[in-house]
């Protein structure tokens, strides 16, 4: 009856980073440590485990001669964070009506 939630995306700051990204399709690190009030260290964690689940991609780059890190969402990672919601919503109505 209830779904199994996805544990890549149970974690609060990774689903408060898949939630900002679902929504803009690709963000800079400062935008997105801004927004979550994360720190650095823990957010690239964070980062990084989504990456590794293939949920982002993370492209580092220089932007005048300071480096700059991109998140952008993945076709997988929209299907999972879809996946995840729509779990979360059959826990809240089990009956299905």
């Amino acid at each position: 009856m209830f779904k199994d939630l996805d544990p890549i995306l149970h974690s609060q700051l990774r689903l408060a980073v898949m939630s900002l990204l679902v929504g803009v399709r690709e963000a800079e690190f400062n935008f997105l440590k801004e927004k979550t009030n994360a720190t650095a260290g823990n957010l690239s964690v964070q980062i990084n485990k989504l990456k590794d689940a293939g949920y982002i991609d993370v492209v580092k780059q220089f932007k005048e001669n300071y480096p700059q890190t991109i998140c952008k969402i993945t076709k997988k990672g929209i299907d999972s964070f879809e996946a995840y919601v729509n779990a979360l919503q059959s826990y809240m109505n089990p009956s299905g009506e």
